[in-house]
């Protein structure tokens, strides 16, 4: 099976495997980010590790909604592009994919730096971590990215170096229905593709708003799974992006992508 079918496995069904991990990976709320499992701007990469991210992903810039970014990503010139997809042996590669809702809140960041200058953000999901990358390029305070597959978090190490970045803090612990402290802002994409783990994402930003007053920001290529969500009522519309050709392929004939700002009621629901 080449990579293009496998990554239509992961659009539609083999990421409900990755949402129930979401589910049932729960931090106590007792814990501060600071607390958790995270890697540090000094931490080595395993050079096995590394040596395999390298041979087995492309680096490129091309493609996508950032071309100021450079990124590893699994593309048709890689080997696991036509490999089984169970000879790739860490697991499904979602941070190696640049999912259109990812790439438009990059975009807006980068096109508007005044919503991170100088704050601190917190990338939820953040996979390859280009957000993140977006937000420290455009001057915010503190940036933590936070993704539950280990081998993302090394992968975005390595795009922090092709990006000549230091490294930011990187969480692989699921931090949501947990305490993820106070944030100027939380940036999230492409996460509402399972029904429990988007109600659980309601839920827990508008914790994260109530108490703190932190700013949400969303992008998602308008998937059933996101549009049909209660959570969709209290959005509003900040910026619609068209995708390059490249993206609009991978996707499976998705054309734009949008940033939404959350807005909830002061109840929760």
């Amino acid at each position: 099976m080449a990579f293009c079918g496998w990554k239509w496995l992961l659009l539609l069904g083999r990421q409900n495997t990755l949402a129930k991990v979401w589910r049932s990976r729960r931090g106590g709320p007792s814990l501060c980010w600071k607390r958790r499992c995270h890697w540090s701007a000094g931490k080595s990469l395993d050079p096995e590790v590394r040596a395999f991210l390298e041979e087995n992903t492309e680096v490129t810039n091309s493609g996508h909604l950032t071309p100021e970014i450079r990124l590893r990503l699994l593309t048709p010139r890689c080997r696991f592009w036509r490999e089984k997809p169970d000879l790739w042996p860490y697991g499904d590669p979602f941070w190696a994919i640049y999912w259109p809702g990812g790439q438009a809140l990059s975009r807006y960041i980068l096109d508007n730096p005044r919503v991170v200058k100088g704050r601190s953000v917190l990338d939820l999901g953040s996979g390859c971590g280009a957000t993140a990358i977006a937000a420290v390029m455009s001057g915010a305070s503190q940036v933590l990215a936070n993704d539950i597959d280990p081998i993302a978090g090394m992968a975005m190490i390595l795009n922090c170096e092709l990006n000549h970045l230091n490294p930011f803090p990187i969480t692989i612990k699921n931090i949501i229905n947990s305490d993820a402290g106070n944030w100027d802002l939380i940036v999230l994409g492409d996460m509402f593709y399972d029904e429990q783990l988007a109600d659980g994402l309601h839920h827990w930003l508008q914790k994260c708003i109530r108490i703190h007053q932190t700013e949400v920001l969303i992008g998602d290529p308008g998937r059933h799974q996101f549009l049909s969500h209660s959570i969709h009522s209290q959005l509003h519309k900040v910026i619609e992006y068209s995708l390059p050709e490249y993206t609009r392929q991978e996707n499976h004939g998705l054309t734009s992508s949008i940033v939404w700002s959350y807005q909830p009621s002061n109840s929760l629901d």
